[in-house]
């Protein structure tokens, strides 16, 4: 989901750029299905109640819902992440807090199979 901007550099911190993401698995029924596409906006903030594409510290990329803040294992700033569905998939409660540098964007809206904003 990262990439170099134009001749090689990477963009500033303070570029947002617009990118897709898909879903994986079930954890975030009923919101978001398998297969679902979505319109992120990398170098977003995250906010409570908003989902988001994510690294965990075990290097895991998944689609979670940003709960509420809370210091890193390091004692940096993070976001609690959970699933939609507390049944199904891995997030937070098995893997602690996530750093902020750690989540790589915020979803817009889902583009695929319905349309709608987030």
């Amino acid at each position: 989901m990262s990439g170099a901007g134009r001749a090689g550099r990477r963009p500033s911190s303070r570029a947002r750029r617009i990118g897709l993401a898909v879903v994986r698995g079930d954890s975030m029924r009923p919101t978001l299905q398998p297969g679902d596409r979505l319109l992120v906006r990398h170098g977003a903030g995250a906010r409570e109640g908003r989902v988001v594409v994510a690294r965990f510290p075990d290097g895991t990329v998944a689609v979670k819902r940003a709960v509420e803040r809370r210091t890193t294992a390091a004692g940096g700033a993070g976001w609690w992440l959970l699933s939609d569905d507390p049944d199904r998939g891995v997030d937070s409660r098995h893997r602690g807090p996530v750093d902020d540098r750690d989540v790589l964007a915020v979803a817009v809206a889902r583009l695929w199979p319905r349309p709608r904003r987030l």
